[in-house]
């Protein structure tokens, strides 16, 4: 199969399944970073903080960024086209038949269901990333893991505070990044 057609298969599922957005797409790449190689978990983090920090929806971001390194512009193309390809066409079909779906007893059971799934894959990745952050192989616990985990624990009670919470999230990978580089000197 060539590169192209297993990239728009790959991505076209993961627009179909990736309910609640780019953070759900994750455990997908994560699967394809085992499955064929195409980025590490390591590639995957760095993946995930560029994409979050860059603009536009984080998915499409790494789909690009994928189809990018995999198979070159035309490759960022097909990625990013086979993971919208999905949505569009159910938005338009949910457009189409809003009002039947809006009080479907069955689709809001569906729904019920499917909300603490994604919760459940995006923590299982989440977990997966704090260890990544964390808990290298071989990292020095003093110049490594001791001042991430000050860190982390910083922002996570700073972001506590409901006037700090609508900080754009760019500002504190901003201000992670000068930290980061400080830590580093």
């Amino acid at each position: 199969m060539s590169i192209y057609l297993l990239l728009a298969w790959e991505f076209f599922k993961t627009g179909l399944f990736a309910i609640g957005g780019g953070a759900a797409t994750i455990p997908f790449l994560s699967e394809m970073s085992d499955k064929y190689g195409w980025f590490t978990q390591e590639e995957l983090t760095n993946m995930i903080a560029i994409s979050e920090a860059t603009p536009g929806p984080m998915g499409i971001n790494m789909a690009t960024y994928v189809g990018y390194t995999t198979a070159g512009i035309a490759g960022g193309i097909i990625a990013t086209l086979s993971l919208v390809f999905p949505s569009i066409v159910i938005i338009c079909l949910v457009a189409k038949f809003l009002t039947q779906f809006r009080d479907n007893k069955l689709v809001n059971d569906a729904f019920y269901g499917i909300r603490p799934a994604v919760a459940a894959l995006i923590a299982t990745v989440v977990a997966g990333l704090i260890q990544d952050a964390f808990f290298k192989a071989g990292a020095d616990i003093k110049t490594t893991v001791i001042p991430s985990v000050i860190l982390f624990a910083a922002i996570l009670g700073l972001l506590q505070f409901k006037k700090l919470k609508k900080i754009h999230p760019v500002f504190w990978f901003a201000a992670a990044a000068v930290v980061g580089i400080v830590l580093k000197m």
